[in-house]
């Protein structure tokens, strides 16, 4: 097995390739530029594979194998070559079955297990790994280059057409270092962010730039793309709840499982700390598995409406974890916000990935290049307060002119002044109180994607007029799975969230790309596919008993956590939003590519956005007073949106003012 063109430079995990099925040597250069963009994915080691009409590069993070795992990775025997971003967390449980069928290994390192696994079972090599991955593999047997995404979409990669090229890389940025490949919004993917929050697969926010879907492959020859689903989520409701017991210690076993895996590593490994139940227990089964150096990391904030510093403190003494947590101010965030945004690659609506990329500036200051975080859990046991109003809507549908079921959704939000002081009519209108809605497979998110669409009055008369007649959830009725329409509300619900939000949002704007931007790989027990596919299989009644969020989870968790965090009302994560880039309580801009950016000169350049309605937003957020969560994830959105030109469009044609 040997590994080429080691440079010995570079940092973190990022891939990069092209092929050029027409002929013709590819661009090593440029390749090194492809993967050099994104070198802090992988700083220990960069390298590139150059034959025929295929070239890969490689941006390491050495956290397995250190000295023997480096990339692109070739077999002698077969000539398939590797180059992998993630970790296969059962990697020696298929070695030892690999070696028994007669595979010899030179290297310790996941990435040859995948290799031999490949030369053995082909494309279907996926289905035995558990793990997080974004891989490509030149096979020259049949002159193929497949490409793999995990199950739940944690590691991205994105491919392009390039003049007579195919590209590929782990973020966007890489690929538009291509001189045939120009940058250019996607206005049918800015339709999609102000309705689901991020795109939907294929689509990216620029124009000729695709997403490979979680739980996807895509076969690369001279013919053309052939993509296909390997996994996706199901909700077969095998476990009652009248089994609650045996349920719960199988979970128990199951969880403890996915963290024994997931802390193998030849490094140093952490965990994120939040003070919710998630991040709380999974620091509390580290725990068990006898890491008694274990170091915590956490968020806090000046703001008690936001700081969760109390639980986290519970946390670490009942568990006597080593903890730095990064005070976040609200000038903080908007100090991070353009390099948020570069990471992003995406519109964002929210605040809350810049204190997490501050976050990992922290865990890589305190020499940590892995950390294990509690997400997933809310999106498998029934955590998110959009599941609860999502009941409480069909509960009050039943009796429409009920005074007192209006009620429960006022107490579900009491972070929303603005929501308890509206009638019962306006609370119907808003949370899509009819018969039309019921019966819409969408039920459970109308009332945020309609308050999400509402942004959308700020387009611009030719961006309207461009998506006149486009309807963002008939696309997303049409990508539906067939099984769908027989699962129970509820199982509909942690579909949309987590097919949709998941991956496009939670694990990307606010994971993969707040993490890595600083060398830091993110692991994630809840979304061990077999943790999955336990919770798919559980009723509803298990996940959430009357309006008690996460039940079976919590029942785990009693014993190892404080009472105090099992019992807490579920805090949303969130984060300071207009405060963030206006001083004071509606002052001026804090920082001037705020002002620059929102002026009307730049909004009409951009062209995206009504100048004067923009004007008129920016105007509510200089003035005193409380602001709607429309007005302050509009202002995000669009201050987003124009970083995102200002970076990437602007600046690939040298019209910039703010790199």
């Amino acid at each position: 097995m040997t590994s080429l063109g080691n440079t010995g430079v570079g940092k973190m995990c990022g891939v990069a390739g092209m092929l050029r099925p027409a002929g013709g040597d590819p661009d090593r250069e440029l390749l090194r530029r492809m993967v050099g963009e994104i070198a802090y994915r992988g700083p220990d080691e960069s390298s590139t594979y150059c034959q025929g009409a295929v070239g890969l590069a490689h941006a390491r993070l050495s956290i397995i194998d250190i000295a023997g795992g480096q990339q692109p990775m070739r077999s002698p025997e077969t000539g398939v070559v590797l180059v992998f971003n993630g970790e296969i967390f059962n990697y020696l449980e298929l070695r030892e079955q690999l070696v028994a069928r007669g595979h010899r290994f030179r290297t310790r390192s996941d990435t040859e297990v995948v290799l031999r696994m490949y030369e053995e079972s082909g494309e279907a090599c996926v289905r035995a790994f558990n793990g997080q991955w974004a891989l490509a593999v030149w096979d020259p047997r049949q002159q193929q280059l497949f490409l793999s995404r995990d199950r739940l979409g944690v590691r991205p990669i994105f491919y392009a057409q390039a003049g007579d090229d195919f590209i590929f890389a782990s973020e966007i940025k890489a690929l538009l270092c291509h001189p045939a490949l120009t940058a250019a919004i996607d206005l049918e993917a800015l339709d999609e962010v102000f309705t689901f929050w991020t795109t939907l697969p294929p689509r990216t926010a620029f124009r000729g730039v695709y997403e490979l879907p979680a739980g996807h492959n895509l076969r690369v020859t001279a013919q053309g793309l052939r993509e296909e689903t390997y996994w996706q989520l199901e909700y077969p409701e095998s476990f009652s709840a009248a089994n609650e017991a045996s349920i719960s210690e199988e979970l128990e076993s199951l969880l403890a499982d996915a963290v024994r895996l997931r802390l193998r590593a030849d490094v140093p490994v952490g965990a994120y700390l939040s003070g919710g139940l998630d991040s709380s227990l999974t620091a509390a089964l580290i725990r068990r598995q006898g890491d008694a150096a274990l170091e915590t990391f956490s968020v806090t904030f000046g703001d008690p409406d936001y700081d969760e510093s109390d639980h986290q403190r519970a946390v670490v003494e009942h568990l006597g974890t080593r903890h730095a947590s990064v005070y976040c101010r609200d000038e903080d965030i908007g100090r991070a916000f353009p390099e948020v945004v570069w990471h992003a690659e995406k519109p964002i609506l929210r605040t809350a990935p810049a204190p997490l990329y501050l976050l990992a500036k922290l865990v890589h200051d305190r020499g940590y290049k892995v950390v294990l975080t509690g997400e997933g859990a809310d999106e498998m046991f029934g955590g998110y307060d959009i599941f609860k109003e999502a009941k409480i809507r069909r509960f009050w549908s039943a009796q429409p002119d009920s005074r007192f079921r209006p009620l429960l959704l006022r107490r579900l939000y009491p972070y929303m002044p603005a929501l308890q002081k509206q009638p019962a009519a306006y609370l119907k209108a808003f949370f899509h109180l009819d018969n039309h809605a019921v019966d819409s497979p969408f039920f459970s998110h109308l009332p945020r994607w309609g308050l999400t669409a509402r942004i959308k009055e700020l387009f611009s008369p030719e961006v309207k007029e461009a998506l006149r007649g486009r309807d963002a959830l008939d696309l997303l009725r049409a990508q539906l799975p067939e099984r769908f329409a027989g699962w129970p509300p509820f199982c509909q619900a942690q579909y949309l969230e987590t097919a949709i939000l998941l991956p496009g949002y939670i694990l990307s704007s606010q994971g993969d790309r707040m993490a890595m931007a600083s060398s830091v790989e993110g692991r994630y027990p809840f979304l061990d596919n077999r943790v999955v596919e336990f919770a798919g299989r559980l009723s509803p009644r298990l996940k959430m008993r009357v309006l008690d969020e996460k039940y079976l989870l919590k029942r785990v968790a009693r014993g190892l956590v404080p009472a105090r965090v099992v019992e807490r009302a579920k805090q949303p994560y969130r984060a300071p939003e207009v405060p963030s880039f206006f001083a004071g309580d509606g002052g001026p801009a804090r920082f001037s590519y705020v002002r620059d950016l929102l002026s009307p000169t730049a909004v009409a350049a951009a062209g995206l956005f009504d100048p004067k309605a923009v004007s008129a937003l920016v105007g509510k957020c200089t003035r005193a007073g409380p602001r709607g969560v429309k007005d302050s994830m509009a202002l995000v959105g669009i201050l987003s949106t124009q970083l995102l030109v200002d970076r990437f469009v602007n600046a690939q044609a040298g019209r910039s003012s703010h790199v």
